[in-house]
């Protein structure tokens, strides 16, 4: 098995217990769904008989179940934890209709992202006849810093939070085209808020064509984006300030729904980290 380094593994064994039991499901990807018990242990970063004991603990709960070969794949609670999460999350609860809606009158495909851990998250689309090969999907995380449904939650998150994370990626936002110093990124985040979307072409999929707004709690915290994808032949640039309005306004109505839904799980504004 590969895929983790050496700073990876460091990480690891500078983490408590339950952050190393935890860590375990990670190593579950579609690149490598299946791990034997030895390569668990090396990846781990603890002994033999405490990954045994982490093991058999995921396994109790469900989150692990063994398969051939004395190899362990991901179990089926998280099933049950990812259909709790589609009836109860309040953004899913709130933005999935309007993203369904949005790809029914737009005819492209529809993306509902939520902010997680300095990533961003899909958690639904709606994809349209013969969009793109490898768009955007449940489950999929993407940095923070191309394509429009990332750029739109980072534009929004509050400026202590910015200032930091220039500070961590500054060659890397350089990269992006939000600029190459703390002005420069300020100013081009800025620009995004007051249109009150992005659009964006070609960044992290050659040829297609993003448009999204931002989604917010009931104070005002941004929680994700709502937003479309296409091929970039199939919209002429004449449309695309009309499509702009129109995911702008799915945006906030999607809003609305997620707030009516804080008497059941009000969802914060997350720290990126």
């Amino acid at each position: 098995m590969t895929g983790f380094t050496s700073k990876t593994l460091e990480a690891r064994r500078g983490a408590s217990s339950l952050e190393k039991m935890l860590g375990l499901l990670d190593s579950f990807t579609p690149a490598a769904p299946a791990w034997p018990t030895e390569e668990l242990i090396r990846v781990s970063g603890t002994s033999r008989s405490t990954c045994y004991r982490y093991i058999k603990a995921l396994q109790a709960a469900g989150l692990l179940t063994p398969v051939a070969g004395g190899a362990w794949m991901l179990g089926p609670r998280v099933i049950e934890l990812d259909r709790t999460m589609r009836l109860c999350d309040p953004v899913t609860a709130g933005g999935f209709p309007m993203m369904q809606r949005l790809a029914a009158e737009t005819g492209h495909t529809g993306l509902l992202c939520l902010l997680f851990s300095g990533t961003v998250m899909c958690v639904a689309d709606a994809r349209a006849e013969g969009a793109p090969a490898g768009l955007f999907s449940r489950g999929q995380r993407r940095p923070l810093f191309n394509g429009a449904a990332s750029k739109v939650i980072l534009a929004h998150l509050p400026p202590h939070q910015l200032r930091a994370i220039f500070a961590r990626h500054r060659a890397t936002i350089g990269a992006a085209g939000l600029g190459g110093d703390w002005e420069s990124f300020r100013h081009a985040l800025r620009a995004i808020r007051d249109a009150g979307h992005s659009i964006t072409q070609s960044e992290f999929l050659p040829g297609v064509l993003g448009i999204a707004a931002p989604l917010f709690n009931a104070e005002g915290g941004v929680l994700g984006s709502l937003g479309i994808a296409a091929r970039i032949e199939e919209v002429p640039v004449a449309d695309h300030a009309r499509l702009a309005a129109r995911v702008a306004e799915a945006a906030r109505e999607a809003c609305a729904s997620i707030a009516a839904q804080a008497q059941v799980a009000a969802r914060p504004a997350r720290a990126v980290g």
